[in-house]
């Protein structure tokens, strides 16, 4: 479904139908639907995507690598999005520096089960070897925007 990288028509089906049940809150907390403004659009897209625990932070990691529509979107928007999961919660998405990636890399696909096939390194392996493609994956840090009144 994720042919040379990008998803075909069923993925996307999949995709629309993932990002709504993410977004209503009826998977664990972990699954959430990212709606960031589109780069050429400025129309809300809808992304599913599983975050990543690691060290008390929230974090998000592309499946498919940097070039990926969310990822695109996210850097043109200067990193503002909401995540909805039950509700919408404005954040901003901090990118992580590329020498700092490896441990969260390894943790996305060791918590993220629907990723390993686009991974090309596997979850037991070490460290080490996620540091090898870090250049290709880039993390995002999810920082939630406080409430007012909070």
């Amino acid at each position: 479904m994720y042919a040379g990288g990008k998803a075909d028509a069923t993925a996307r089906r999949f995709a629309r139908l993932w990002a709504a049940v993410f977004g209503a809150g009826l998977t664990s907390r972990r699954w959430i639907t990212l709606e960031v403004p589109g780069r050429t659009t400025g129309n809300t897209t809808r992304f599913p995507l599983g975050m990543t625990a690691w060290q008390g932070n929230w974090y998000l990691v592309p499946m498919l690598g940097g070039s990926c529509n969310w990822v695109r979107n996210v850097r043109a928007a200067n990193g503002k999005a909401v995540i909805r999961h039950r509700r919408a919660r404005p954040c901003r998405l901090i990118e992580i520096p590329e020498p700092d990636r490896a441990p969260i890399l390894k943790e996305f696909v060791t918590q993220v089960p629907g990723a390993r096939p686009h991974v090309p390194v596997d979850r037991h392996a070490p460290v080490t070897a996620f540091a090898a493609i870090a250049d290709r994956y880039p993390a995002f840090r999810v920082e939630f925007e406080e409430a007012p009144g909070h």
